[in-house]
């Protein structure tokens, strides 16, 4: 008896020791449980596999609530020290794998990463909320707070802990256990369907293809043919049977995204084919398919109304602008209705000036959306002789990065040098360092710029590892990610000039992050209210436009040539041009996004069609534009972080042309005492200060809206 009782406890010594070993192995065989040696800390995405996420988000949960117990069950007296500076030590290994994670997810996806997105939407919404409705966690800041004025807190501590009580207020730490059951079941459900929004808008915008032959290709350019067959060749090659590879050979592909839409829309001389393009992009969500977006916009706005009522908020708007420079629905509607009168104004006279070159050339049409690209041009040319395709040559990308780096030399004396040792999560991916003009390593910045199918759209700034100096001196690692075409045969990626001023918009989000200098991780770089986070990026743009940076850059891409003068200043002439057009389809958005986002609690959306078509009847939209989102393709409202926030951007532009304008007034663009202010006050201080006060810091006054007026010729003066 004793020897069968000795055999089994090996065995099951055994078993155990196995156990134990397979523990090892697995914890040995996840990345995200290493300290990452490689240069910068860079994760090391080519041994990060998508079997590993699910295990590292567990542990990293699992470890967060560990962390978060030791606050709450600390028997010393709640202090900033204990309780609110070792809040912010939790979470390493959650924010490691979940800023990889999410990163990739929105760049160079696939099924299983999205599979797992869903997934984890609901398990990430629940952790958070047992963390935000701890009510012990709260009582411990709550009684830091209450003991505030003893504590001798400098600016940034006090503002660290200001905002750290009102995130738990806002998130439902004052509601009594049945309320906040409630918000853990809205959060969860919103969760759930935004990410159910993006991915069906993804799938959306890669289901529709425009396949053509060569005789469909009338007016299309040569570099825009070339790009449509390179991407039927890319189809071809992916294609799984013979039946599928014969659909794309020797055809010419073009897609709803942007980068291969508008080129097609401006050039092409098929109206048909262009109302078809068109018509697929402006209905994507819209189609009564498994992947429609109407009825989850409509829930999602529903769901984020009953949380504001639910919180004491009158609407969604009031929760979300009580955090924001524009502080009530009223204050962002007389904004965006200050500009949408004379921008409207503005659109309807170039209606009339593309529909004069539509009778003059004998045609018997109506101006509709699907005529607009190739119409204004065609007006833009006759009135400033500005041809689009004549910048591009000018525009390669590496000339553009070339512009950027040299503006933020100048500003702030940073210099980057391009590192290729280094792991990225995709070929298109490249890597820099950027250093200070004494030297010293401020951050790895990484480009991602070419439109592919596993990319969501748009652009974007995000990082891969935040900066702070609460444990040593942690730089950051930022990225952006773009849409632009990728090079054809030899040639190098062309921009438009739209493109320039969108990679510029982004590297300011990206210095935001890389210049950031702050203590408390979570007041980092773009931590700030939205209508503010968006000025350091959009007074960048600026830059982009003026004659001394342009000659620095913009040289022939085949000749070397320096642009000409004479192509420069058609450019900056035709700078106001199609001005209603932009501001227009931009505002509709806008307006659209704080309509969705005013409904009470009490009010129903049965028909987000129709909920649509009032909100853009009501301000007089007129039916040659669109909103530049509709509400089923509106991935920033109901997919990302702009609910009632959209209008940011303009509030920004506001700020950013206001802003740009001292630098006019001081008769240099890179006045050092300006950059300096510039730098201190806005790009280093994150969230530590309240927004306002660090513009004033900065321009020394209020911002004033005359200058964007001017800039946009939305002032009454003529083109």
């Amino acid at each position: 008896m004793k020897k069968i009782f000795f055999i089994t406890a090996i065995v099951l010594l055994g078993a155990c020791q196995t156990r134990k070993d397979q523990t090892q192995m697995q914890a040995t065989a996840n990345p995200f449980y290493q300290e990452w040696d490689t240069p910068f800390g860079v994760p090391p995405f080519l041994q990060i596999g998508d079997e590993h996420y699910m295990p590292a988000f567990k542990r990293g949960m699992e470890e967060n609530l560990a962390e978060i117990d030791a606050i709450v069950n600390n028997p010393e007296e709640p202090t900033f020290a204990n309780t609110l500076e070792e809040l912010e030590r939790t979470g390493k290994l959650l924010t490691k794998v979940q800023r990889v994670f999410s990163n990739l997810a929105s760049s160079n996806t696939n099924p299983k990463i999205q599979e797992l997105q869903r997934e984890l939407s609901p398990l990430l919404s629940a952790h958070y909320d047992k963390i935000t409705l701890n009510e012990g966690l709260f009582k411990r800041v709550e009684a830091v707070w209450q003991a505030r004025e003893m504590l001798n807190l400098n600016n940034e501590q006090h503002k660290l802990l200001e905002d750290t009580r009102k995130s738990f207020v806002r998130s439902g730490a004052l509601l009594n256990e049945e309320q906040k059951n409630q918000i853990t079941e809205i959060n969860s459900k919103i969760s759930g369907l935004t990410t159910a929004f993006g991915q069906n808008l993804l799938a959306e915008t890669n289901g529709f293809e425009l396949i053509l032959d060569e005789a469909d290709l009338d007016g299309l350019s040569d570099g825009i043919i070339a790009a449509a067959a390179e991407t039927a060749t890319q189809k071809m090659e992916k294609a799984e049977t013979e039946e599928e590879k014969a659909k794309y050979k020797d055809k010419y592909v073009f897609t709803p995204h942007r980068t291969s839409m508008y080129p097609f829309l401006t050039q092409s001389n098929r109206r048909d084919l262009r109302e078809q393009l068109y018509k697929a992009y402006v209905q994507r969500g819209d189609n009564d398919n498994e992947t429609d977006n109407k009825e989850i916009a409509a829930k999602i706005a529903k769901l984020r109304a009953e949380r504001a009522q639910l919180m004491g908020y009158e609407t969604h708007a009031h929760f979300v602008l009580e955090e924001r420079m524009l502080k009530t629905p009223a204050e962002v509607y007389d904004l965006l209705m200050q500009l949408w009168k004379p921008a409207l104004e503005r659109a309807k006279v170039e209606v009339a000036d593309m529909q004069a070159v539509v009778d003059a050339e004998g045609h018997d049409f109506k101006i509709a959306g699907w005529d607009w690209w190739q119409y204004s041009e065609k007006v833009r040319k006759a009135k400033y002789d500005l041809d689009e395709a004549a910048l591009k040559p000018y525009l390669s990308l590496d000339n553009v990065l070339k512009g950027v780096f040299e503006t933020t030399n100048k500003l702030w004396g940073l210099t980057f040098t391009e590192l290729h040792d280094i792991d990225v999560y995709h070929p298109d991916a490249r890597v820099w360092e950027v250093k200070d003009k004494d030297g010293s390593h401020l951050s790895i910045f990484i480009g991602d710029y070419f439109t592919r199918s596993n990319k969501r759209g748009g652009a974007w700034m995000s990082s891969f590892k935040g900066q702070s100096n609460l444990d040593g001196k942690e730089r950051p690692i930022v990225v952006n990610v773009c849409n632009f075409p990728a090079p054809v045969g030899d040639d190098p990626s062309l921009l438009s000039f739209e493109n320039v001023t969108t990679l510029f918009h982004e590297f300011g989000h990206a210095m935001h992050g890389t210049l950031t200098n702050v203590t408390y991780r979570s007041m980092a770089g773009t931590s700030g209210p939205r209508d503010f986070t968006e000025f350091p990026a959009q007074i960048l743009e600026h830059w982009a436009s003026e004659p001394e940076i342009l000659k620095s850059f913009a040289t022939h891409y085949q000749t070397g040539e320096v642009i000409p003068d004479e192509l420069i200043d058609k450019l900056l002439k035709a700078s106001k041009f199609n001005q209603g057009f932009a501001n227009t389809e931009y505002l509709a958005a806008s307006l659209l996004d704080m309509d969705w986002h005013t409904i009470t609690a009490d009010e129903d959306v049965e028909d987000a069609d129709a909920f649509e078509e009032a909100s853009l009847t009501r301000i007089g939209l007129i039916e040659e534009i669109a909103p530049r989102y509709r509400s089923t393709y509106f991935a920033h409202i109901f997919a990302g972080g702009y609910a009632a926030g959209y209008y940011s951007y303009v509030h920004s532009a506001v700020l950013d042309s206001d802003g740009f304008e001292a630098f006019k007034e001081a008769g240099d663009v890179f006045d050092p005492e300006l950059a300096a202010k510039l730098r201190t006050h806005v790009y280093e201080k994150g969230s530590t200060e309240e927004a306002m006060e660090l513009y004033k810091q900065f321009r020394g006054r209020q911002p004033k809206i005359d200058a964007l007026l001017k800039v946009r010729g939305l002032d009454g003066s003529t083109d």
